[in-house]
């Protein structure tokens, strides 16, 4: 499952690159900088943490305003005496327009998210993967020619669970646990 997926990243890449040859004003984009996630995976009402963390992104040349995305992030924090150490790898479209001197866009990413293995309350053993979304937009302010700065934000969905129980008819979903986030981020983005 893992190749095909690379395969298909790596052949958008490919066929994304190829348009882009052929544009005068296509360009590269990398990112990063900080991210701040709404809530931690095992946050419950009543005992909700938000993570904060890193982010970067490397966006091809664009085709008729829109570009092909691959993005990382990854978050650090605790909540309910377990770690949370959160990542996830995405993919996916970036669709933009100039406004005068500043770059507005939209984005819908796709892809996966892993967690360690002990990040249920008091750190009880939960599922280390996920499929994730992210659908959102941002604003790039140019500060020189080639380095611009950003902020952006959206909302994040992940289905991570708990592991099922070693004993028959016991129960291990947890009412409340969450799969949508809210993220913003900001930081520069290097044009080449």
């Amino acid at each position: 499952m893992t190749s095909r997926l690379f395969s298909l990243f790596a052949l958008l890449a490919f066929t994304s690159i190829l348009h882009a040859q052929s544009e005068a004003t296509a360009r590269y984009q990398v990112y990063g900088g900080y991210t701040f996630l709404s809530n931690s995976i095992n946050g419950v009402p009543g005992s909700r943490q938000p993570l904060n963390g890193w982010e970067g992104s490397l966006a091809f040349p664009s085709w008729r305003s829109l570009r092909f995305q691959l993005a990382a992030y990854g978050y650090l924090g605790s909540n309910l005496n377990a770690p949370q150490h959160v990542y996830f790898i995405l993919a996916g479209g970036q669709y933009g327009r100039q406004f005068g001197r500043e770059f507005a866009f939209v984005e819908a990413l796709a892809g996966t998210g892993g967690i360690n293995n002990n990040w249920g309350a008091n750190a009880t053993n939960g599922e280390t993967a996920s499929f994730s979304t992210f659908v959102g937009g941002g604003l790039d302010t140019p500060l020189t020619r080639h380095f611009a700065f950003r902020v952006g934000g959206g909302y994040q969905w992940a289905n991570f669970a708990l592991a099922p129980p070693t004993l028959p008819n016991v129960p291990y979903r947890i009412p409340g646990l969450p799969n949508n986030f809210g993220r913003i981020s900001t930081g520069c983005v290097w044009d080449f």
